[in-house]
C-alpha cells in the first residue's frame, strides 16, 4: 500500500467572520480566514474550510489552533481553471501560545520538477506533489524549495515519492486581465526539509 501523509497544524489569528462556501451530502462548510504570522514579520491570511456547526472559536481576533489537511480543487468558475488550497479542519480549539505554521506531506511527484533561479540567484524548485486520500482521489498541492534541496529535488522523475516538511504559505503577484492589472493570492507549500522516513514521529 502506498504511504501517503498529509498533515497541517496552524496556530494564528481569526482574521474575518466565516463565509459561508458550499454544501456536501447535507453538511455546510465555511471559509475562515486564519492570520498566521511569519518570524520575518510578514503575515500569511491562509484559508480554513470549518464544516458546520461552527465552534464558537471560530470568532474574529480568537487565536485558535487548527489541525487538518491541505485540500486541492480546480475553480472552473472564472475564465480558465484555478487550483485553489484550503485547509480541511479537523479540529480547531483555543490557543494562547506562538505562531506555528506546519505542514507534513507524503505523495508522488506528477510532474517534472521545474529548476529556477530568482533574480539573486538562487536555485528555486516548483513541484507538483500529488497525495492520496481514501476513494481513489488525490490532492495536488504545489511545493516551492529552496537552494540546495531545489538542487536535489529536481534530479526527481515523475512517479517518484516525495516528503516534505514546510510551510503553508500566502503570495501576492500581479496579473493582467484584459488589460488590466489586478492583483492575485497564490497560496502554497514552502519546503525546509525533506522527510527520509516513510512516516515520521
Amino acid at each position: 500500500m502506498e504511504l501517503t501523509r498529509n498533515e497541517v497544524e496552524l496556530c494564528g489569528t481569526v482574521a474575518a467572520p466565516p463565509v459561508f462556501s458550499h454544501e456536501n451530502h447535507g453538511v455546510r462548510f465555511y471559509r475562515v480566514p486564519l492570520a498566521v504570522a511569519r518570524l520575518s514579520g510578514q503575515t500569511d491570511t491562509l484559508p480554513l474550510l470549518v464544516r458546520a456547526p461552527l465552534p464558537p472559536e471560530a470568532q474574529p481576533g480568537a487565536r485558535v489552533r487548527a489541525l487538518g489537511q491541505l485540500r486541492s480543487y480546480n475553480n472552473r468558475t472564472g475564465p480558465g481553471s484555478r487550483l485553489v488550497l484550503t485547509v480541511h479542519v479537523s479540529s480547531l480549539d483555543l490557543w494562547d501560545g506562538e505562531a506555528v505554521n506546519r505542514v507534513l506531506l507524503r505523495g508522488t511527484l506528477c510532474k517534472l520538477p521545474t529548476l529556477r533561479r530568482t533574480p539573486l540567484g538562487r536555485s528555486i524548485c516548483d513541484v507538483m506533489l500529488a497525495v492520496g486520500r481514501r476513494y481513489g482521489r488525490a490532492d495536488y498541492l504545489p511545493l516551492i524549495v529552496w537552494g540546495q534541496l531545489a538542487q536535489e529535488v529536481s534530479l526527481k522523475a515523475v512517479g517518484d515519492t516525495l516528503g516534505v516538511e514546510g510551510r503553508f504559505q500566502s503570495r501576492v503577484y500581479t496579473k493582467v486581465i484584459d488589460g488590466t492589472a489586478q492583483q492575485k493570492t497564490a497560496y502554497e507549500v514552502s519546503t525546509m526539509h525533506l522527510l527520509d522516513d516513510p512516516l515520521p514521529e
